[in-house]
């Protein structure tokens, strides 16, 4: 399933399989299968082609021909799927009396052979309409399709950067002043050393102005420089003779690739240059241009500008772009105003001239694309343009600049790329997108393609990371975390893509009271915005997957729904409908539940017939019991009760394909510190709550159970009720972790685990949070790539030295309840977030630490401090105050938060 086949390539497969001689279909109606599957692989063939075409290049014949065949195999898919799910019937949840069972059987049969008669029917006018297609397709020489060369002539927007007036660049002196700070610094050997630095952002944000101001900034002190734009799939050739044209006025022409390299090499030799090269879209284009640029120690520079995380991180500094600040936006947004004919005044629209500004959120193309649709309005009518700003066909130079931009971006994702992006079409502006969430909406649409050994939501994680990669979407962790949780879509962006996905008709988006007409009859994925009149109980029999904003008492019932794949209620945490899931067993093609706050407080057990559940959610809900009946599905593969009241089934072992479980707590009286060994698919366990293993014969079988999880990657528990005496036996020293696990959450007294936890182990654990006996941090700077760390304890300890050389690379979040040592320079290197113990003590000469604060100064990223302050009763405020003042005076003033404790007493009072 993707964007440019639509479900053609899925639909193949079932057709192999319909012609398997288990389902009995008539020779006729094989034939016509046969002859479905001979045609359709070609048209196939021909949809790939077409879909790698950027859309505004083709042929409006060969768009509308591409429509409709992608719309047929939608069609052709729900009919095959329903005669498979009629044929092998819905498997029920609890087994029938033997006289139902008879009586079934013989329905089943009837039911069957009045299936095989509909789907022989439905075949043979499938099948005309099929051959008008193929007619099409040859009339149309859909084969030969070439991109229409209109597009080829027109001029890159992002050229016009290169030549503004330098009186023109808004907001651009501290990144200009920061960049010719970081193309300076070094003293002596190290100032002659070769110094290449990336500036990286999504389009629009302004690199190419800035590498370009920087450029002319330091042009006059190096002897030979050039300014190259690369842009998507550049030719070598042409881009190394630029590079030369700007450092030699001169072409080779005649030279291929090898000599320009080795010309190019030869006149850099003994120079000392500033090079830049524009926009790179690919790794391979960056290694291929940098074997042509010669390392040498005469005080060379190189700046490169890149949309393409993995690209920017290739060179040795990286300069990632922010937005503007709002005065910076305002000053822009007021500039590009005052060239027509407007009269600026003081009395604006408040509340429309925010909303403008948030939605560029800072991006100097946003504010001078939007600014430019309301140069010669008047004031008045600025809230109705507002409400209309988009990418559809407004006639207007700097709209239609701002959308090539974006398309290039768009245009240079594969195709399943560009189907993931398409789907974020499904939700409102600002909103906050699950990532977990996200990946198995994809994961339920089919939009993952299967690869071998892997699962489906790793791959689905992979690309989600490309995107964020391309930055695409912008990527949201928890505060000083470390942990990507979810991502948003720039309001520009997100523009653009339900633009495209109106275009492709991917999703149909219906706004607040929006009619669901005749027109959205065609629509296979419907996303519903918050509304205040319900939508009326009409066919929505093509639709495949429901997205909702509002209230469940707005949406159509479930027998309107012949097809529904993913149902996901993300609405208001106020509504009402505790019957709701009443008839949910009738979804017999569901592969995706998620369930908003709704007030249910039962689940029917008619949910077993479900055989296709890959994913049940069932949010924040007063349900305190699962029937028996989901212990039959299969193919479940996530299972999120962590924000409701259900006891872990005694059954849970049964969901033997589960990789994802979310519990809220599991109690002494369950039996699942035993039964989740058997859900060896598992790769994350998450519970919200408790744990309790309070006896040995809990401890020793949850231990053995986690030996057993081989594919595990994150086991989060956020509070374990355990411990055992340092010196009882503990099956840690027979199981080992797997060497997966990425994120380890377990803190537990548990001698044993603390020696499993090794780097040579662990190679990929990013994230722990352990229970500790000794202060030694060494083993856990070996870490390559920890990012967190949460040391617990409950002895005083002290942390003597705080890392070293080469350790703690990647770490970002250090947490202890210890007192630690001063940081030394080169410690943690890229520390942002840092909570830990200090004792204040009384002297003679006032109050002194048992930290020396002024150290941090060796932390320079460092954000946020959290300090655990014990302190006497009588100088708990000084003590407060003093702290707060050593944290204000460090260079980058990282936020403190100050907890103080009674070291007689051990009472707490925050400050």
């Amino acid at each position: 399933m993707d964007l440019a086949t639509g479900a053609m390539g899925s639909l193949l497969l079932k057709l192999g399989k319909l012609l398997m001689e288990e389902y009995k279909l008539q020779t006729n109606v094989k034939e016509d299968v046969e002859y479905l599957k001979r045609e359709l692989t070609s048209m196939y063939a021909a949809l790939r082609k077409v879909g790698g075409m950027p859309r505004d290049q083709l042929d409006d014949q060969l768009k509308l021909w591409a429509n409709e065949v992608r719309d047929l195999s939608f069609i052709m898919e729900d009919i095959v799927d329903k005669f498979l799910v009629r044929v092998e019937g819905a498997e029920p949840a609890i087994k029938p009396r033997k006289l139902k069972k008879l009586m079934k059987k013989m329905g089943n049969l009837f039911r069957k052979n009045k299936t095989h008669h509909e789907i022989s029917d439905e075949i043979k006018d499938i099948k005309g309409r099929v051959k008008e297609a193929a007619e099409r397709r040859d009339r149309y020489w859909v084969n030969d399709v070439v991109v229409n060369p209109v597009g080829s002539i027109n001029v890159d927007p992002r050229l016009l950067a290169l030549y503004k007036d330098q009186k023109e660049l808004i907001g651009i002196d501290d990144s200009l002043n920061e960049l010719t700070k970081m193309m300076c610094d070094g003293d002596g050997d190290a100032c002659k050393q070769l110094k290449i630095l990336s500036i990286f952002g999504f389009g629009g944000l302004g690199k190419t102005t800035l590498a370009k101001a920087v450029y002319d900034k330091l042009k006059p002190q190096f002897g030979c420089c050039a300014f190259v734009p690369v842009g998507r799939n550049p030719s070598l050739k042409k881009l190394l003779n630029d590079i030369l044209f700007g450092i030699h006025k001169k072409k080779y022409t005649e030279l291929d690739e090898r000599e320009l390299i080795d010309k190019l090499r030869e006149l850099l030799e003994n120079k000392r240059y500033l090079i830049v090269i524009d926009d790179i879209w690919d790794k391979r284009t960056w290694k291929l241009v940098k074997t042509a640029l010669v390392c040498n120690n005469n005080g060379s520079r190189i700046i490169t500008t890149t949309r393409i995380l993995e690209v920017a991180t290739m060179t040795s500094e990286v300069y990632k772009l922010k937005p503007l600040s709002l005065d910076l936006s305002k000053d822009l947004f007021h500039r590009r105003l005052s060239c027509g004919e407007i009269e600026w005044s003081n009395h604006l629209p408040a509340e429309v001239y925010n909303k403008i500004l948030h939605k560029c959120g800072g991006v100097p193309l946003a504010i001078i694309t939007i600014a430019s649709l309301l140069v010669g309005k008047p004031v008045e009518v600025w809230s109705k343009v507002y409400t209309s700003i988009g990418f559809g066909h407004e006639e207007n130079e700097d709209v239609e600049n701002t959308r090539k931009i974006l398309l290039f971006s768009y245009y240079d994702l594969p195709c399943y790329l560009k189907t993931c992006l398409l789907y974020l079409s499904i939700y409102p502006e600002d909103h906050l997108i699950d990532k977990d969430s996200l990946i198995w909406k994809w994961v339920a649409e089919g939009f993952i393609h299967e690869e071998p050994g892997i699962g489906l939501f790793e791959i689905g994680e992979r690309y989600f990371n490309e995107l964020v990669n391309k930055s695409m979407i912008m990527p949201v962790e928890i505060p000083h975390h470390g942990i990507i949780t979810g991502c948003r879509v720039h309001d520009i962006m997100l523009d653009m893509i339900c633009l495209l996905s109106k275009e492709e008709n991917f999703v149909t988006v219906l706004d607040s009271n929006e009619k669901y007409t005749t027109s959205h009859c065609n629509a296979h994925r419907l996303a519903v915005d918050r509304r205040v009149q319900p939508l009326a109980s009409i066919s929505t029999s093509r639709v495949r997957s429901l997205n909702a904003m509002c209230g469940a008492e707005m949406l159509p019932s479930f027998s309107c729904f012949e097809v529904l794949r993913v149902l996901a209620l993300e609405g208001p945490t106020n509504s009402c409908n505790p019957n709701y899931l009443e008839h949910v067993g009738k979804l017999v093609h569901l592969r995706h539940l998620k369930l908003a706050s709704m007030g249910i407080c039962e689940v029917p057990k008619e949910i077993g017939y479900l055989k296709f559940l890959v994913v049940l959610d069932l949010g924040r809900n007063s349900i305190s019991e699962l029937p028996e009946s989901i212990s039959r599905l299969s193919q479940l593969k996530c299972l999120n009760i962590c924000e409701t009241d259900i006891e872990v089934p005694c059954w849970i072992g049964n969901l033997t394909s589960l990789e994802e479980l979310c519990l809220y707590k599991v109690d002494e009286q369950s039996n699942f510190v035993t039964e989740v060994g058997k859900l060896t698919e598992l790769r994350k366990l998450r519970i919200s709550n408790t744990l309790e293993l309070w006896r040995d014969s809990e401890r020793n079988a949850w231990e053995e159970s986690v030996g057993k999880l081989n594919k595990i990657q994150v086991i989060d528990i956020n509070h374990i009720g355990s411990f055992r005496i340092p010196g009882d036996e503990s099956p840690w020293g027979r199981y080992a972790l797997s060497p997966q696990l990425r994120v380890l959450r377990m803190a537990y007294g548990e001698p044993g685990l603390v020696a499993r936890i090794n780097p040579r182990l662990l190679p990929n654990l990013s994230h722990l949070e352990l229970f500790v006996y000794t202060s030694e941090l060494d083993v856990f700077g070996r870490f390559q790539e920890l990012v967190t760390l949460k040391l617990c304890t409950w002895s005083a300890l002290h942390h003597d030295t705080m890392g070293g050389a080469g350790a703690f690379p990647k770490l970002r979040v250090f947490k202890t309840e210890a007192t630690i040592g001063s940081f030394l320079e080169g410690d943690m290197p890229i520390l942002e977030s840092l909570q830990f113990r200090v004792v204040a003590q009384s002297n003679d000469d006032g109050i002194s630490f048992d930290f020396d604060f002024d150290s941090l100064r060796n932390l320079p990223l460092l954000q946020s401090v959290r300090v655990f302050l014990f302190a006497h009763p009588p100088e708990h405020k000084k003590a407060e105050e003093m702290v707060r003042r050593a944290i204000d005076m460090l260079p980058n003033r990282p936020s403190p938060r100050i907890h103080s404790y009674d070291i007689i007493i051990n009472r707490s009072q925050t400050g």
